[in-house]
């Protein structure tokens, strides 16, 4: 039987055991951290060298294009019109005072979906459409070879593969957003028209009231930056993709969990310094 010294010499010892056990797994997750991080800036370098056609990369950019912004128009659109329905009633029922006129209800509606709504939930949605089909599409050329054989005939294939997706995603990613706004904007004004909460004089009237061109700018800044971090963050796990079609998997789901984290965090960033 040992004696309470030894014990808690034990116990001791064990509490030094845990304590370098978990001092070992963060030094682990700051190294892996870094190294991607580094090898994410050395992959952008390629992608933006110079393309070697450039008449090439232009019909490429038209046709990322309609896979990775015009097939979204139908979701984005979708889920626009019920997000500016549900604003709108939400805010019916929680200003339900005289002393609030009526028009409150378009005005913060309307500065929901233009400052937060659109920007970001919808970029968070494509970053699950397109980022997925970006890494997927990415990992199975990779672990198939295809990229391969694009180095051998002397392409360069991060700016082949990814520079189109990239400059595709900055172009039209903010044309969807601005389609979002608009159609949040008029789900709202039908949920209020049709439920009877708010005339549609007064939610119109609300919609005008105190605007300010800046709040635009402010959405699309943000958009551009999240269309950036989507397809890039996507891209860069799917291109370094090891294995077969079950790490394609893997990949897919770690370019829109990490893409998403970034833009949930890049949201607060672009906040504080252009809402300041």
């Amino acid at each position: 039987m040992k004696s309470p010294h030894g014990i808690h010499t034990a116990i001791k010892r064990n509490r030094f055991f845990e304590i370098l056990s978990n001092l070992a797994q963060t030094f682990a997750v700051i190294k892996s951290f870094l190294f991607h991080i580094g090898r994410y800036t050395l992959l952008l370098r390629q992608v933006f060298k110079k393309p070697e056609k450039q008449s090439i990369y232009i019909r490429q950019i038209m046709v990322e294009i309609d896979n990775l912004g015009l097939d979204s128009v139908g979701i984005v659109a979708f889920i626009s019109v019920f997000m500016g329905a549900v604003l709108c009633i939400q805010m019916a029922f929680n200003i339900d005072t005289p002393l609030i006129p009526a028009y409150t209800i378009g005005f913060v509606t309307r500065q929901s979906v233009v400052l937060e709504f659109s920007p970001t939930i919808i970029s968070l949605i494509l970053a699950g459409k397109v980022g997925s089909r970006v890494a997927s599409e990415l990992g199975t050329m990779r672990v198939t070879e295809q990229i391969d054989a694009i180095e051998i005939i002397g392409i360069n294939p991060a700016t082949y593969l990814i520079f189109p997706k990239i400059v595709a995603s900055v172009l039209i990613n903010p044309i969807l957003i601005m389609m979002s706004m608009v159609v949040a904007v008029m789900g709202g004004w039908l949920a209020g028209v049709l439920t009877g909460l708010v005339p549609g004089s007064e939610y119109v009237f609300g919609i005008k009231a105190f605007f300010e061109s800046y709040d635009i700018v402010y959405a699309l800044i943000k958009t551009v930056v999240f269309a950036f971090l989507i397809v890039s963050i996507s891209a860069y796990h799917g291109f370094y993709t090891k294995g077969g079609a079950l790490e394609v998997g893997e990949s897919s789901t770690k370019g829109v969990v990490h893409s998403s984290i970034a833009i949930i965090f890049l949201n607060l960033i672009l906040t504080n310094l252009l809402l300041a």
